[in-house]
């Protein structure tokens, strides 16, 4: 029986059809198997394949991707709201009233998101601000 092995040393290539021959039984008297039974292939035995190359990415791809996205975390939102349907007691400064548990998590998390909105507006101006006089100080 002939194994047909593939072993590259570095810079030299060889076809996978050449034959190569087996290697010796292991003697079954010491009742160890030799390496040359079992080899294991190092970086330099495996030559690298020419696999398909990867898609580039688009504008349209991201956009199918983003509205995929806002779309799954919308269903989920839907079924938050409707899972928590049960009215609470809101008091928040001078006003009182009573609201669904879910519009009033919905409304804290939007006026959260607006906050930090705010917040990060203002350092982005801070850094342009910061750019533009640093700029104008090397001219």
């Amino acid at each position: 029986m002939e194994v047909v092995a593939m072993t590259v040393e570095p810079g030299e290539r060889k076809a996978p059809d050449e034959p190569v021959p087996a290697p010796p039984p292991p003697d079954p008297a010491s009742g160890e198997t030799s390496p040359e039974t079992h080899p294991t292939p190092s970086a330099a035995d495996v030559t690298p394949s020419a696999g398909p190359r990867a898609v580039p990415s688009t504008r349209v791809g991201t956009v199918w991707v983003a509205l995929c996205a806002t779309a799954v975390l919308l269903v989920a939102l839907i079924v938050f709201l409707l899972q928590n349907t049960g009215r609470t007691q809101v008091s928040f400064l001078w006003m009182e009233g009573s609201a669904p548990l879910a519009v009033t998590l919905l409304i804290a998390a939007v006026g959260a998101s607006l906050l930090t909105a705010l917040l990060g507006t203002v350092r982005i101006t801070q850094l342009r601000r910061l750019s533009r006089h640093r700029q104008a100080s090397r001219r």
